[in-house]
């Protein structure tokens, strides 16, 4: 009888190895290479409804909170600071108050302050001059009664009802914070954020290339030079690319349980992994990743060990995946069938 491989053991990407190692190991520079199935219709995470978009845009962002991209699955407690240093909930539970970080710019050099968030949620919220084109998750946002800004590096959050889920939804890859003085049209082909990465180019249907924001306001980070993203709409062109050596990474969900063979023969070196989340999808990473994680693997833009959020770049986000079904209904409004 064949030994089955442990679903339970699994994580998302291959890069167990890499999660454990020192931050004092990592070293600078590297690119990281990897596909992606789908072409992002815009570069405005708040304007579109799937990961085709979050995956390889969310690098260009941060949010007010995260999950713990070190943790291998997302809960409350797994949710740490980002732009948002702490946060604080009134006796009731309906008032939500974050403590700004200081010091933080955009990519175009601005200043980010509270404003920024006020703007973000008044797009959210349906209440901007200009507006979203597309607002497909403003129904998350229905129990705010008002978002108060007490000073430069201060928000408050006011709930028509206590919501546990809300700061699940805020550390979701879907809610990065935007810039008040780029236009919801700018966002859509030229991003601009206070994230670890920088946009570079996005030509349509080949390839995203963004490149390491040397003024990170997490000194040191990232340790990659660039991300390129190739855009392969078929996956056996996709998993070819792989074993070849094209990339570094397979897309989560590629390697099904009857392609891994295959893909272990023509590529002995790689390390594929299932999911935790009892489903069979596979990822795999190459041995070279690996052994250079210190260049193209070392993606800790968010913690010492956030290669993770790579997967989906929803790994922020992967809550809403990993989560149980009554939960995502709680917080989404909906539970979509795991692929």
């Amino acid at each position: 009888m064949r030994s089955r491989i442990p679903i339970t053991a699994a994580v998302t990407l291959a890069v167990a190895a890499i999660m454990t190692m020192p931050a004092a190991a990592q070293k600078q520079g590297g690119t990281l290479k990897y596909y992606h199935r789908d072409n992002p219709p815009t570069t405005s995470i708040h304007e579109e409804a799937t990961v085709s978009t979050v995956n390889p845009f969310m690098a260009v962002f941060n949010n007010l909170v995260l999950f713990d991209q070190s943790k291998p699955s997302n809960s409350l407690d797994t949710i740490v600071p980002d732009l948002a240093e702490s946060w604080t909930w009134s006796s009731d539970r309906k008032q939500l108050t974050f403590k700004l970080r200081q010091g933080v710019r955009w990519h175009d050099g601005k200043p980010f302050t509270a404003k920024d968030v006020g703007c973000t949620f008044d797009l959210l919220l349906g209440k901007a001059k200009d507006g979203l084109r597309l607002n497909p998750r403003q129904v998350w946002y229905h129990n705010i009664e008002n978002v108060r800004l007490n000073g430069d590096f201060e928000v408050t959050f006011d709930l028509k009802n206590p919501q546990p889920s809300f700061l699940a939804l805020l550390a979701s890859g879907y809610t990065p914070i935007y810039p008040c003085h780029v236009s919801p049209r700018e966002m859509r082909t030229k991003p601009v954020g206070t994230g670890p990465f920088r946009f570079v180019e996005f030509k349509r249907n080949e390839v995203i290339k963004l490149a390491r924001n040397p003024d990170y306001w997490k000194k040191g980070r990232p340790y990659l030079d660039a991300i390129e993203v190739r855009i392969i709409a078929s996956r056996s062109t996709r998993i070819l690319a792989f074993v070849s050596g094209e990339f570094d990474m397979t897309y989560d969900t590629d390697v099904t349980i009857p392609l891994l063979r295959d893909v272990k023969s023509q590529a002995p070196k790689a390390i594929c992994e299932l999911r935790p989340t009892g489903s069979t999808p596979i990822s795999c990473s190459t041995a070279r990743r690996r052994r250079s994680t210190n260049r193209s693997c070392a993606v800790p833009w968010r913690s010492p060990s956030t290669a993770r959020a790579l997967t989906t770049s929803s790994a922020k986000a992967s809550w809403a995946s990993a989560a149980p079904c009554s939960l995502r209904r709680k917080a989404f409004g909906a539970c979509p069938r795991r692929r």
